[in-house]
Formats: C-alpha cells, structure tokens, sequence
C-alpha cells in the first residue's frame, strides 16, 4: 500500500514546459485544488489541452491568470476575457479546435490510433496545413491523435488500486484523457475501499492512473499503485 500525494506534492511533478491536459468543460470535472497548487508553485510554460479556459478564477481560467501558460489547443474560450486578451497580443498561442474533434483526437492519441478523418472544418481556417483524404469520393481532414506528459483529471469516488467513477456531466474529458497522459492525476471527492465502486461504474481503470490526490482535509487514504 501507499499513500495519495498531496496537491502540492503531485504539483512538483509537473515541471515548466510540460504539456498538460486538464479536464473538465467550463471547470465541471475539473481538478481545482491540483491546480491551485500548480498557480502556488509558479510552473511556466505550459502546453494545457483542454475543452475551454474556463473564466477567470475558475479551473482552468487559474493558469492563465497566473502566466502559467504559453499554448493552448481546446475548443472554446469565449468565456475568458483573459485568455482572449493574451492570445491577441500574442502571449499566448491558441488553437481552437472543434469540440467534437478535440476529444476525438484525444482518444487516437489514448488509443494508439494514427488520427481522425472528420468533414469539420473543410473549407475554414481549421482547413489550413492539414493533409486532405479523401474516402468513397468523400473528403475528409487528417488530425492528428492528441497526447501529453501529463492527464489531470477530477473524479467522483476512488478506490484503493485507483479506479475511477465519475459522476454526471464530468464524464465529459475525463475518460479520454486518463488514456492519453503519459502520468495521470487524479483528484477524487473520496477514496473507497475496494469493491464500494460497482464494476459497471468504473469508467477509468486503477492501471491508467499513476498518481490520486489526498481528500482534502485529510491525511491521506492509502492504495496499491498498479503499472
């Protein structure tokens, strides 16, 4: 058995520079006290893949207040002045990617997958230095399969070999990304023991996951890491 990380603790794995995707849409599944303490480290230079950038001091919307971001590839952000602003003056780069594609994407990547061919985008910006294939007389543009150092997701309930359940809307990201994460996060509400998940609720397998965090307010609940 072993102990969960405490969010400062799984912060210090996550170095400048690194890519990261970070679950959620519109800050619902995503881990806020993971990356409270990413703002509280100081961590540059991050690639974050995610739906949206959230608002200001919500989710997301935390690293770009703080600089913590240089790029960005995520589907919406019309809900963050802040991120609007940087990407005009050019502090931060921003792919905007159809929300169907991007998770699509993610899951090539999660899945070992060479791309996705998808109709979005044809004839439109998103067209632009992306190889054309065409399909039974259809044409269709490559993208490529998503993938990153790091998976930070949120989670309903854990369990001691860190399966995990998700509750409502936050099935959104999540799944996908504990598949294309080389390291995996995850921040549940609870740590159970074996058995309190039904198996027909697990939604990411305990072997995805590298790392839980600590509930907060708490000591810790110890797990069995499983690779």
């Amino acid at each position: 058995m072993k102990g969960a990380l405490s969010p400062e603790a799984a912060a210090k794995l996550v170095p400048d520079g690194a890519s990261v995707m970070i679950g959620g849409f519109m800050a619902v599944g995503t881990p806020e006290r993971m990356i409270d303490a990413l703002v509280a480290q100081g961590v540059r230079n991050l690639t974050v893949v995610s739906n949206d950038s959230a608002m200001p001091g919500r989710g997301v919307g935390k690293l770009v207040s703080a600089g913590a971001v240089s790029r960005m590839i995520t589907s919406h952000i019309g809900l963050n002045p802040e991120t609007q602003a940087l990407m005009i003056d050019g502090s931060i780069s921003v792919e905007l990617v159809p929300q169907g594609t991007l998770v699509e994407r993610i899951r090539a990547g999660g899945m070992g997958l060479g791309g996705v061919l998808t109709p979005t985008g044809l004839g439109t910006e998103v067209e632009e230095g992306k190889q054309v294939v065409e399909v039974d007389g259809e044409r269709f543009l490559l993208e490529k399969p998503l993938k990153a150092d790091f998976s930070l997701i949120a989670a309903w309930q854990a369990d001691y070999v860190g399966n995990l359940s998700y509750l409502l809307t936050a099935h959104n990201f999540n799944p996908m990304m504990a598949l294309a994460g080389r390291t995996v996060i995850a921040e549940p509400n609870a740590i159970v023991p074996v058995g309190v998940i039904p198996p027909d609720m697990v939604k990411t397998p305990g072997v995805l996951v590298d790392h839980l965090l600590v509930r907060a307010n708490t000591g810790g609940q110890p797990w069995t890491q499983k690779n």
